[in-house]
């Protein structure tokens, strides 16, 4: 069967820009078998760029299994061998497809919770120690995902090709443009329709998601300072977590940490996140998406994200490169639309309906 060019087109991107990959480095190329012509190209074009790939297929179906029949102590033991071929590694290609997007919707949400904390330092190294491995998680569209998406396969594969490849050069410079008022202010209000958030920003570096630790990217990122939110925010996008949908999540702060919430589906689940440990009830980013080709809310985290007109926070983790300032076995995006409501930094309305006044 003859490979689709934009496939091969997305793989000579993820390498050659997302991780730049360079001869002699060691490559982890990861996803499921879904994904496999994905796989055979990201494959290709290392061996091209004379570096070493290593690839791991994700077996469908083995996970809801262990999460059924696993003991305490398999639960508990750490992935050593994850950590020490992360270790060993240069690169990250983590591919996003997926055979089937609930599997995880019966399993026992204590037991994830208890495995995300064990294996928590192998996620925390490839996302944040950049100076010893640089990732990117990558779309692949696969049949699952479009139907999720509430489109075609044929729809969705279009959708994802043009997210992904588009001009990152000129997509960076507006961002960056912006991004930057924010890495010189001090105070976010976020205030309109189901939301009323004030925290600081101050002293914390803004970081824009130009395609490389995402793909797609579109959006700029910060961490705010830990105890400053206070106020509250209800999401109308329902958020897909561990196979979970979590719908109409409502979340009250003060001094940063959680106090109050709620939602209408799985509202349990919602609360076992925020108990994961003692920063999971904290906000570790606030983004803000800006990739024009995302139009469409699609229950892919990576692409709604990047909505143009939305905001995201992601309870738990801080990245380093925004400054930290919360370590947390979770890192949790929810996404909320902006159409009915303001940005405004330091006391200036920058962005009103989903539109940019700066």
């Amino acid at each position: 069967m003859p490979i689709d060019m934009r496939t091969k087109k997305l793989a000579q991107l993820a390498v050659k820009h997302s991780v730049f990959v360079k001869p002699g480095e060691t490559v982890i190329i990861s996803g499921g078998p879904e994904a496999t012509p994905f796989l055979q190209e990201l494959y290709k074009e290392v061996i091209l760029a004379k570096a070493h790939p290593i690839v791991r297929i994700n077996l469908p179906g083995v996970a809801p299994f262990f999460y059924k029949y696993a003991n305490k102590e398999q639960i508990e033991k750490f992935p050593q061998y994850s950590m020490d071929l992360a270790k060993s590694a240069d690169k990250y290609i983590g591919v996003c497809s997926d055979n089937n997007t609930k599997e995880l919707t019966n399993c026992d949400s204590k037991k994830m919770t208890a495995r995300q904390k064990v294996v928590h330092p192998v996620s925390e190294y490839i996302c944040n120690a950049k100076d010893e491995i640089r990732r990117c998680s990558i779309a692949y569209p696969v049949e699952a995902l479009a139907q999720d998406a509430e489109m075609s396969l044929n729809e969705y594969e279009q959708f994802v090709y043009d997210a992904c490849l588009q001009d990152w050069e000129k997509l960076g410079k507006m961002m960056n443009s912006i991004s930057n008022k924010f890495a010189e202010g001090k105070e976010v209000h976020l205030i309109g329709e189901d939301v009323d958030l004030k925290f600081s920003i101050k002293g914390k570096n803004s970081v824009v998601c130009n395609g490389e630790d995402n793909m797609p990217g579109g959006e700029f990122f910060m961490a705010p300072v830990r105890e400053s939110m206070n106020g509250f925010i209800k999401f109308e996008y329902p958020s897909v977590e561990k196979g979970k949908e979590i719908t109409d999540i409502f979340l009250k702060f003060k001094d940063g940490k959680v106090i109050e919430s709620s939602a209408s589906k799985n509202e349990d689940f919602l609360k076992e996140m925020l108990a994961t440990d003692e920063n999971s009830s904290y906000v570790g980013e606030f983004g803000v998406g800006m990739n024009p080709k995302i139009t469409k809310y699609t229950k892919n985290l990576l692409f709604d994200e990047k909505i143009g007109g939305t905001i995201h926070l992601a309870l738990g983790m801080a990245y380093k490169e925004n400054g930290g300032g919360n370590d947390s076995a979770i890192h949790w995006d929810i996404v909320k639309s902006m159409k009915k409501a303001k940005i405004i930094l330091d006391g200036k309305t920058v962005q009103e309906n989903a539109k940019w006044l700066i």
